[in-house]
């Protein structure tokens, strides 16, 4: 198992290991190598070598797998060099940001303030003190990593190069692929309905008032699935991690203050201020959302059908159909759907959405299905139509069904290629100082170790 450049990931578990390895390992730490000012302790290679062990499933000797370990901190530590050199600067509301956002991640998963200081042994000040050194460090990485490799870019030639260079019995199998268009019909939410819930949410911030407990009520009544149970609690948030008319009137309350009924996208809300600390709120809320009626909903499932059938009849192409009536967002690029993973309008089986993945498998490619329910990105009800517009069959990657695939796997190479090259005429000029219990490794890089 190669270890080379991850450094976002160890840089996420650092913390981690480091409570697991407090708990379970005693070691008489020392300095193990320097890359002008930083230094590696033997510690970071125990830490991290604990990890992987953990993980399972790594092959090679623990002298080996150390060796990477620390082939892979000096590369951290040559770019964090550079960062400095090069006078990077990463802001305290960044790194903040990020902090709350990995501690509200452990929450999460222990539970409770109180279980996460026990699985660290520390206290949250102490889990936050070296949170912020971690992420500081690692953005400035980042920073170093993207100016390395912004220039790069994959022609047409680079991709056909790449791809002509991999054997033939080498060339790697993909799973059936799909491209996918939608039509979409949005049921309209009359302003009755709005009104109706705007004065369920009122008689909840009448009895608040009155006394009784905004938590509670939350618990009871909140349609927000993630805070809800939390009694409404949300954790620290960060400027620009709220919808912006949630924020504005989040960030304008005074501790303990109630708002007036807020709407997003989402829905209506009121909010309570529980603790503010700069640019940060804790808050709560309280979420209803306006439902589609089932009237609405019928007449769009109707509307597609009709659509549907002048598709069928060919009294109308699905582009056109989609252009003319979809209420989606992507009617602009034909209702194509967008793989999330790589960008690209091409599926795999195993990337499609249950619901979608039901519903194509039983079409033929240019067939159109008939309507069918979906949730919007602000979770209302739908209905859409889907149509498939190219499959593939599982087969050998080649450069006419596979182009988009293969140039990321070009990109992937040449970005590769960019830091390799890098590290070797940096590592070459760099103070670097490796303890003689590690001059033995096979590193990929010669480091100076004998200058």
């Amino acid at each position: 198992m190669k270890l080379k450049r991850i450094f976002a990931l160890i840089a996420f578990i650092t913390i981690c290991v480091s409570a697991t390895y407090a708990q379970n390992a005693q070691v008489i730490d020392k300095i193990v190598a320097v890359v002008g000012k930083n230094i590696i302790m033997q510690s970071d290679i125990e830490e991290q070598y604990m990890q992987y062990r953990l993980q399972g499933g790594i092959k090679g000797s623990a002298s080996s797998i150390r060796c990477e370990i620390l082939e892979d901190q000096l590369f951290r530590k040559l770019m964090l060099n550079q960062a400095e050199l090069d006078s990077i600067e990463v802001t305290d509301s960044q790194v903040d940001a990020e902090m709350e956002y990995r501690i509200r991640y452990y929450l999460s998963q222990l539970g409770s303030q109180e279980k996460v200081e026990k699985y660290f042994n520390k206290t949250m000040a102490e889990i936050k003190e070296e949170l912020r050194t971690i992420i500081k460090d690692q953005k400035m990485i980042e920073e170093v990593q993207r100016k390395i490799v912004e220039g790069v870019s994959a022609t047409p030639s680079d991709v056909r190069e790449f791809f002509n260079s991999i054997p033939s019995d080498s060339i790697p199998m993909v799973s059936a692929q799909y491209e996918i268009a939608q039509l979409v019909k949005k049921p309209p939410i009359t302003l009755d309905e709005k009104l109706a819930v705007k004065e369920r949410l009122y008689g909840l911030r009448d009895r608040i008032l009155k006394g009784e407990r905004f938590s509670t009520l939350a618990l009871l009544y909140s349609e927000d699935p993630g805070s809800a149970k939390k009694g409404g609690e949300l954790g620290f948030q960060g400027r620009g991690e709220l919808v912006p008319e949630f924020e504005a009137v989040a960030f304008a309350l005074k501790d303990g203050e109630i708002s007036e009924v807020v709407e997003t996208e989402y829905g209506f809300h009121i909010i309570q201020m529980i603790e503010r600390r700069g640019d940060y709120v804790n808050v709560r809320h309280i979420l209803l959302t306006v439902k589609v009626s089932p009237e609405a909903l019928q007449q769009a499932y109707n509307e597609l059908d009709s659509i549907a059938n002048l598709i069928r009849n060919d009294s109308i192409t699905f582009d056109e159909a989609v252009h003319k009536f979809s209420d989606e967002d992507d009617k602009v690029n034909g209702g194509y759907l967008v793989n999330p993973n790589n960008g690209s309008t091409m599926f795999a089986a195993e990337d499609l959405d249950q619901q979608v993945s039901v519903v194509v498998n039983k079409l033929q490619v240019g067939e159109v299905s008939n309507p069918v329910p979906m949730k919007t990105k602000n979770d209302k009800d739908a209905y859409r139509l889907l149509m498939i517009k190219k499959k593939t069959t599982p087969h050998k990657a080649n450069l006419k069904d596979d182009y988009a695939l293969i140039q990321q796997w070009t990109m992937q190479k040449l970005r590769q290629e960019a830091i390799n090259k890098w590290i070797d005429a940096k590592s070459n000029k760099a103070y670097v100082k490796i303890s003689d219990d590690y001059c033995g490794c096979d590193f990929q890089f010669d480091w100076n170790i004998n200058k």
